[in-house]
């Protein structure tokens, strides 16, 4: 039998899966119906390992989720001061940006 402990866990373990998807699916369509078109118009082709733009950019709505849910609506969120306050996640958000704003300095998308 599960405790209501356990139960907790899954259905945050379930929220943050689902969390996950959605920003995945909105980083696709941001790259897809916003990215490109932006690419386009600087002269940039939008080939190649285009799937590292996408994480990119879903990674930069990432970190705005957890910027506005973190310091807005769950200011005493666990979760959200240990990811706001994580190496990691800043460091990735660093290389997220580099990711999607390269292909202006060097004209072309180097991935």
């Amino acid at each position: 039998m599960i405790s209501l402990d356990g139960l907790k866990k899954v259905v945050l373990r379930l929220i943050e899966i689902i969390e996950i998807i959605v920003i995945l699916s909105i980083g696709l369509l941001f790259t897809i119906y916003i990215l490109r078109p932006i690419y386009e118009n600087f002269g940039i082709q939008f080939t190649g390992n285009v799937w590292v733009n996408w994480f990119g950019v879903s990674y930069i709505l990432f970190v705005l989720y957890s910027l506005i849910v973190g310091l807005v609506i769950s200011r005493e969120s666990i979760l959200f001061k240990q990811r706001l306050t994580s190496v990691l996640f800043w460091l990735i958000f660093i290389g997220s940006n580099y990711v999607v704003f390269i292909p202006f300095i060097k004209g072309g998308n180097p991935f």
